[in-house]
This record gives structure tokens, sequence and C-alpha cells, in this order.
């Protein structure tokens, strides 16, 4: 501890109770007047022991005297083992002053502001001891500026009569500055009133930096956590409505929402180069070129072309330090500015530009609020091209279904009218008198004959189909058939060419040939008729 006003032994002596001796001297006293008054006694009636009384007397004062010296030296003993006691508490409580952490400091509320301190308060306020010994109030310099009025306000006003307890901050001799917990209470003199403030000063800048440190962590939660709301919902209404118009009115929304700016702009790339202002929402009068232009060419424009070809997002706080946004865009009103660019797929859809009127209102957190809102923006205006396109192909679509059902129904009366012919061709081939059949062009096999065909040649229809005109011989002279499918592949049909053909029995018949295409299930076929020339027998044999 270092003392300022050093108590004394003396002190504590003073206030060591005597009792004995004050016994002692009383007795001594009152045997000093009773022998006195035996000395008068006998004086006056025995002159013989007038001698006796004195030596008594002297005895009695020598008795007295060892007495005394008996108690005195019983009493420099206690006072020796007090004295003693309270050194080894001096010491005690001087070792364990020293060795705290803490400040262990003792305040006079009569007029002396520090009566002692411990070593922490060098260590902790970068002031020695002895300059509070030499400048008791010196104390009152060590506390910040900003709190310094409180702190004393307090210790003047509540502190005498209840405990006391403020948090602080002090400032180091080189400037640093540090955080004190400090709690005391007061200690009442004899007559019951508070004299001293005694307490503790307890080093907390950890703790208050710890405290800064997690509300500044929960801001940035808290930033974080309605910045994702914000984000969410922007997403949301981005995947509402797949129409263009929507995606880009929801996204300028979205947009200016979450980033404070005069002007918002959405511009998409058409072509290489070329950007179209699709949507715009200012929230003052255009002031500048740049931000007004309904087409900007990215190769003219630096930053534009950063932003579609590299593919980076630019952030210019001060549009007036940049020579080349004056030079492309002239002086204007927008004085901050930031463009993101928005890509799907690796590709470049566009751009979204933020402008703001005053100087450097655009900041790094807002470059990074941009980003992040122009991944799903592209993304959304990606859907809204591609439902663009499916709206084009599905009208374009619908109309191929409708020629398509229409088609379909012309189709099925075709395919009704084919039915109905193939009817009406089949009960004209199975009851005609004349002899028809439908034979394969390349190879001459039967496909269908009807009756008057195999009442002619003696076949029944089971031997015919299925065989050749080669295998059954049914050409007399095969070159007549060659020299008919010539004709016919010449491009006009048979008409009655006499030809000679061999029935079932072998009989030749004289036959009036006509034949000409026809298609059965997807096969080219001969359609052909023979007909007698019995009138014309012996002609057709010469």
């Amino acid at each position: 501890m270092h003392p300022n006003n050093p108590a004394r032994a003396e002190f504590f002596l003073g206030r060591v109770p005597r009792p004995g001796w004050r016994f002692a001297s009383l007795l001594i006293a009152a045997a000093s007047v009773v022998l006195f008054s035996a000395i008068l006694v006998a004086n006056v009636q025995a002159p013989q022991l007038a001698l006796a009384v004195p030596i008594a007397l002297a005895a009695a004062i020598l008795s007295f005297v060892v007495l005394l010296g008996v108690s005195l030296r019983q009493l420099r003993r206690k006072e020796n083992r007090v004295t003693s006691a309270l050194e080894i508490s001096e010491q005690q409580l001087q070792q364990m002053a020293n060795n705290i952490q803490e400040i262990f400091w003792v305040v006079d509320l009569d007029g002396q502001p520090a009566l002692r301190v411990n070593q922490a308060y060098e260590a902790i306020t970068g002031r020695t001891g002895r300059s509070l010994g030499m400048d008791p109030r010196s104390f009152r310099d060590v506390i910040h500026p900003e709190d310094r009025s409180r702190v004393l306000a307090r210790l003047a006003d509540g502190a005498p009569r209840n405990p006391f307890e403020e948090q602080f901050r002090i400032v180091r001799p080189e400037g640093e500055v540090r955080w004190l917990w400090v709690r005391g209470f007061p200690v009442e003199d004899a007559s019951g009133k508070a004299s001293r403030l005694v307490g503790t000063a307890l080093d907390i800048t950890s703790q208050k930096e710890a405290e800064a440190q997690v509300a500044s962590n929960l801001a940035l939660a808290n930033s974080a956590c309605a910045e994702a709301d914000a984000l969410r919902k922007a997403t949301l209404g981005l995947t509402e409505d797949l129409h263009m118009n929507y995606v880009l009115d929801t996204l300028l929304q979205s947009v200016t929402t979450l980033i404070a700016c005069d002007e918002a702009q959405i511009l998409l790339l058409e072509g290489d180069s070329r950007l179209l202002v699709a949507h715009e929402k200012p929230l003052h009068p255009p002031g500048g070129r740049a931000l007004g232009h309904r087409i900007v060419e990215a190769s003219e424009f630096p930053f534009f072309q950063q932003l579609v070809v590299d593919q980076k997002s630019v952030l210019l706080p001060d549009t007036g330090r940049e020579a080349v946004w004056r030079t492309s865009t002239g002086e204007g009103t927008i004085r901050s500015w930031l463009a993101v660019p928005l890509i799907a797929s690796r590709a470049t859809l566009g751009v979204l530009a933020l402008g703001n009127s005053q100087v450097m209102t655009l900041t790094e957190e807002h470059l990074r609020l941009g980003n992040s809102l122009a991944i799903s923006a592209a993304a959304a205006i990606q859907n809204a091209r591609l439902y663009e396109r499916a709206a084009i192909y599905g009208a374009e679509l619908e109309k191929r279904m409708v020629a398509m059902a229409a088609a379909e129904k012309a189709l099925k009366l075709c395919e009704e009218d084919r039915e109905l012919s193939e009817k009406k061709f089949q009960k004209i081939f199975r009851s005609s008198p004349l002899p028809f059949c439908i034979t394969t062009a390349e190879e001459g096999r039967f496909m269908d004959v009807n009756p008057a065909f195999e009442v002619r040649y003696g076949y029944s229809r089971a031997e015919l189909i299925g065989h050749t005109v080669e295998e059954l011989r049914i050409w007399e002279d095969p070159s007549d058939r060659d020299l008919m499918l010539s004709y016919l592949r010449r491009g006009g049909p048979i008409r009655n060419v006499v030809t000679r053909l061999r029935s079932k029995s072998g009989e030749i018949k004289c036959t009036a040939y006509s034949a000409d295409w026809i298609q059965i299930d997807g096969r080219i076929c001969i359609f052909a008729v023979s007909q007698d020339l019995l009138p014309y027998e012996t002609t057709c044999n010469n």
C-alpha cells in the first residue's frame, strides 16, 4: 500500500485499557491516608509506636513500587504483542493489496481525496502511487473527460450515504483508453458519520471490448437477417410472374428498397454491344446523359464495356473524380454510381445501374447487395425470355395443331371416301363378269382375283394367291408379259392387247388384255382385265 497519512503505533497503544493500574493507584492512596492517620494517632497516644508506623509505611510504598513495576511489565508485554499483531496484519494486508489485480483505494470524504492505493493503481492507470500522494486530487485527471463530471457528481452526492458502483473510462498517459468498474462503500466513524469511502476498481476493458464486439456481431447478424429476408422476398417476387414487364418492375422495386438511390435502370443486351434501356425508375429528374440514353453502345462507354465484356461490377463513389465519366456523360447530377452485370449461364444478359446525386452515398456494401440481387434477377430475366419464346412457340404450335386437326379431319374424310371407294371397288371386283386379277409389278405374284377369273382359268382363288404367273405358267409366251411391262413403264395403260394365256387345264385362251398400275398396301401392282376373244379365236391362233 502507498500510505499518504501513515497510522502511528501510539494511536493503538493509547487505546489499550489499564484497569489494574487504576485500581493499584487507588489502593496505595487509601493505604497512605490510613498510615498517615495512624502515625498522627500514634504520636499522640503511644510514642513507642511512632517508629513502627514509618517502617510500615515504607514497606507499603515499597510493595506498591514492586506491584507497579510488575504491572508495567505486563502492560509492556501486552502492548508489544498488540503491536506485533498489528504489524503482521499490516504486512498481510500489504501483500494482499499488492497481489490482487484490482485497485484498492480509500477516499476521505472530508476533503483528502485519496488516502491510499495499491500497486495495481500504477499497472492500470499508468501513474505512480507517489504522484497520487503528492497531489491527492490528481485521480480526477485519470477519468475520461466525457465521464469525469458524472463520476465526481456521484462521489459528491450519493456515495457518503449509499454503496457506490460506477463503470467509466480512464485515459492512460500514452492516450490509451480503458474501462474501470469501481465499487465502494462508506465507512462510519465513532459518531456514526461516514468519513471514508473504501472500495476497489477492476479493469473491465476486455469485457467492454467483448461486449462491443458482440453488439457489432449482433448488428451484423440483424443486418444479414434483414438483407436475407429482403433478398428472399425479392427472389419470390421475381418468380411469381414470368412476364418480362412484371419481372423488371419487381426488380427495380426490390433494388430501390435495398439500396437508397435517385435513379435505377435495367439495360438489356441486344446483340454483342448494344444496351437497350428496358426499364427505369427515376425518383428525381435525370441529370446526366449516361443514364438518360435509351440505347447505349458499350464500345463507346468504357464502364459498360467492362460490365458487358469483362463481366465485372463498377463502383464510382465520386463520379466527379472520374475523367472518363465526365468525357462520356458530361457533368450531370449523378455523383455516385454503381452497376453490376446480369449474368446467367455465363452469358451477359444486361446491366443493373444505380445512381445517386450525393457524393460517396454508394459504397462497397451497396455493391455487394447489388451483386447478390443480380444473381436471382439474371435468372428471372432469363426465365422471362424463355417464357416469351415459349409463348411464341406455343402460339405457333397452336396454329399448327389447328392446321393438323383440319388435315386430320380432311384425311379422315379421305379415308372414309377411300373406304367407300374400296367397298365399291370390291363390290365391282367381285361381281364383274369379266376376269379381274391383281399381281405385283416385279414378280407377277397374285394378290387377288375375282370369281370370273377363277371360272375362266380353272384355278381357285386359294391356288392363285401368293403364287407367280411364272410358277403357274399363265403366259404362253413370258416375253409378252415383259412387253406389257415396258408399255406400262412408258406411262400409259394397256387397252385390249391381244395375247395368249394358259388355263389350269393347259388350254390356251386368246385374250384381249388390258392393264394399269394400282397401289395395294403400299406396293405397286398391276390391275389386269383378260377378256375372251372366242369369235376371233382363229385370228388369235394365226
